[in-house]
């Protein structure tokens, strides 16, 4: 028997190139059968177009939120850390002696951490009262801090001036305001310069803070920043209680500046080993993880919530799809009667299926780029975009789903005997 080398070579390549004429005549003659049943056709895949036109809407909203909340919060600074009493509620139920933090712990700290660059004490309390003339703001936040604040926070102060290290050190009562405090107080830009009552203390206005805006509903704005010094004399009861704020030198070196933090505050208040810190340290960097990873699960959750309607347009389809192998029985009874294999007959109604809802995926992603193009006109929308890998899940997902909804119809019309088929009615 001789062996024809040539065909053996080629096999492979006719396998596939038959394979591939095959799956074009199979895509062809699913377009033929959709355009020759437009109107249902369109409501078939309704479902499949509000699903994945949500899911990228979705997607794109959650995520430019999401950008615009992480980049906020890195522009306040991801290298600091919140240092602030901790006492437990077990150890407040048994009367036990007040956890402090005092300027002896922040000047140890800032001595003894290698790894810190700047650090300030934070005097702060929610119910300042501030009189300007016959006007007056109550309820303002009050931070008694040192110039490094402005810094480490990024509060700049675009009219007029910050305090300085000699206000700090004198306790000069002078003080820098929120734009909201501002206009609170009827007053403009010209209020730098004038005397306002601060709790009954008298304040000198030497600077105006840039605009913040707001933060996860907190106003940024609505602050006023006087030297710590100076927030002490107005505050004497916070004098043994006061957190501080420390910059690291580096964002890799926040982890190690956490830890000398921690060594030297427990070594001052004499915790023994395994007694638990009185105090807490939260760290930026922390909480900006913490919200990427909320901003990724919300996306994934409300995704998933909006795509159920995928579900229900694969049904739709499946439905349709078995009307149409009732419709064309006598067709594929036609079809096996000349030769036509079971998988060829599986694959044509499963690339109908499948094809119909590429379809309706593809009229889905157009709907949600231009829902969210419409949005981002407004002046005030965040930056959104659409990333690419919702648009790839979005079409996979349909395609997913003209395989799993239409494996049922397709098997079913593989299955009919060509005898009983081509004397259907």
């Amino acid at each position: 028997m001789k062996l024809n080398l040539g065909r053996l070579l080629t096999a492979p390549f006719r396998l596939t190139g038959g394979m591939i004429s095959q799956t074009c005549r199979n895509v062809a003659t699913a377009f033929i059968q959709i355009w020759a049943n437009k109107g249902r056709s369109i409501l078939t895949t309704v479902g499949i177009i509000i699903a994945v036109s949500s899911t990228i809407t979705v997607v794109a909203f959650v995520g430019g939120f999401g950008r615009q909340m992480t980049d906020m919060v890195q522009g306040y600074g991801t290298q600091f850390m919140m240092v602030s009493p901790y006492e437990r509620s077990r150890e407040r139920r048994r009367g036990t002696k007040r956890v402090r933090l005092d300027i002896h712990d922040i000047e140890a700290v800032r001595t003894e951490c290698p790894s810190i660059r700047r650090i300030t004490p934070f005097v702060f309390t929610h119910n300042g009262e501030i009189t300007f003339g016959n006007e007056k703001a109550d309820a303002v936040p009050v931070r008694g801090v040192t110039e490094d604040y402005q810094t480490i926070r990024n509060f700049h102060a675009d009219v007029g001036r910050f305090f300085g290290p000699i206000d700090v050190e004198t306790a000069a009562p002078v003080m820098v305001l929120g734009r909201t405090v501002m206009t609170r107080l009827g007053a403009d830009e010209t209020i730098v310069g004038e005397h306002v009552y601060l709790d009954d203390n008298r304040f000198l206005i030497i600077g105006i803070l840039e605009k913040k805006g707001g933060m996860m509903g907190d106003d940024q704005d609505l602050t006023i920043m006087i030297p710590y010094t100076a927030a002490i004399k107005a505050y004497p009861n916070l004098r043994e209680s006061m957190p501080f704020l420390a910059e690291a030198t580096t964002p890799d070196a926040t982890h190690q500046a956490a830890a000398e933090i921690t060594r030297v505050l427990r070594s001052r208040h004499g915790l023994k080993p395994g007694q638990p810190n009185d105090f807490r340290i939260d760290r930026q960097d922390q909480a900006v993880k913490s919200f990427e990873n909320i901003r990724n699960i919300a996306s994934g959750i409300l995704a998933g919530i909006v795509s159920i309607s995928l579900v229900v347009g694969g049904i739709g389809i499946m439905n349709v799809m078995l009307v149409s192998v009732t419709e064309r029985t006598r067709e594929i009874g036609l079809r096996k009667s000349i030769g036509a294999r079971r998988r060829d007959i599986m694959l044509q109604f499963l690339t109908e299926a499948v094809v119909l809802c590429v379809i309706g995926g593809t009229i889905g992603v157009a709907f949600g780029y231009g829902a969210t193009f419409l949005a981002a006109l407004h002046p005030q929308m965040i930056e959104i975009e659409v990333p690419l890998w919702a648009v790839a899940l979005a079409l996979g997902s349909s395609a997913g789903a003209g395989v799993v909804f239409g494996i049922i119809p397709a098997f079913k019309a593989s299955i009919l005997h060509p005898i009983e088929a081509l004397r259907h009615e």
